[in-house]
């Protein structure tokens, strides 16, 4: 469990928003883990954890990586959490990218699985079937939804840029939007959560977008995807999405879990994390005075 305040004291005790993707594609972890190990997944991860937790704020397992295994997989995401629950770095934001939702109750169960049988304290969500199916994640004190809104790949723009003409909430209190579907997503989404428990998915990728997005939720903390393989670039992203609380988790995966393919993976991962994490710091100076 972790509330607002203490992520937010998080961010600026580390002088970092980054948040690791721990998505352990098994085709592209090191030959060395593969041979000599009888879990691969979770040797993998407990070398990344141990070579980024000193400059991340988060971590968030892809769930689709893990359950891809049937069991065993899950028994490596369990082993997962448990040490990045345990570690001397700690503690760390944790965020389960497991996309869920569906009616109430399965709602409510999936809720379960990963904010209480796991010790996750964020879950992304996908609001698509509307508040009975958002709600249960909602019910957890001091955990989160985090619902997807603008996401930054090829596909997003199959449907969530078109127009919602007729939204008159939207309208009547953002006159200045453009009246998308994803805005209208995140404004009735915000009737059902606060800051406190509920944050949005906002792509690297639509930085263009993203000046807008933060008008329109100014008080939200927005997770962002795509910096590192992706290519979105950080300080743009930084100058238009932070709020006066900083209010972003920036995710990289590909780029610091992969960036060396032999038995240096670990340290080639801590020293991109780093060269991130300074950069952050940076940026937070130059906008922050508790940070410079």
């Amino acid at each position: 469990m972790m509330t607002r305040s203490e992520l937010t004291a998080l961010i600026r005790r580390k002088k970092s928003f980054l948040c690791v993707g721990l998505d352990p594609d098994m085709e592209r972890i090191p030959e060395c883990i593969r041979k000599n190990s009888n879990d691969p997944l979770f040797d993998f991860n407990r070398r990344i954890i141990d070579a980024t937790i000193g400059k991340a704020v988060a971590f968030k397992p892809n769930i689709a990586f893990y359950e891809m295994h049937g069991s065993k997989g899950w028994e490596s995401l369990e082993k997962t959490m448990a040490y990045i629950a345990g570690h001397r770095a700690g503690p760390v934001f944790s965020i389960a990218d497991a996309k869920r939702a569906d009616i109430g109750n399965s709602s409510a169960a999936y809720a379960r699985t990963f904010l209480e049988s796991m010790p996750f304290d964020a879950v992304t969500v996908s609001p698509y079937m509307g508040h009975d199916s958002v709600r249960p994640f909602l019910s957890y004190q001091g955990k989160w939804a985090v619902i997807l809104a603008l996401t930054s790949n090829l596909g997003a723009a199959d449907f969530q840029i078109l127009s919602a003409d007729g939204d008159e909430a939207v309208q009547a209190d953002y006159p200045n939007a453009e009246n998308k579907l994803y805005e209208v997503v995140m404004k009735k989404c915000m009737d059902w959560g606060s800051p406190d428990n509920m944050m949005f998915v906002v792509g690297a990728t639509k930085a263009g977008m993203l000046g807008s997005v933060r008008q329109l939720v100014p008080d939200h903390f927005f997770l962002i995807p795509g910096v590192g393989a992706q290519g979105g670039d950080l300080p743009a992203i930084a100058s238009v999405a932070m709020n006066n609380e900083v209010g972003i988790l920036v995710n990289s995966s590909r780029g610091i879990l992969y960036a060396s393919s032999g038995d240096d993976f670990d340290n080639k991962a801590g020293e991109e994390a780093a060269r991130l994490q300074e950069e952050m710091e940076a940026i937070l100076g130059r906008q922050f005075s508790w940070a410079g």
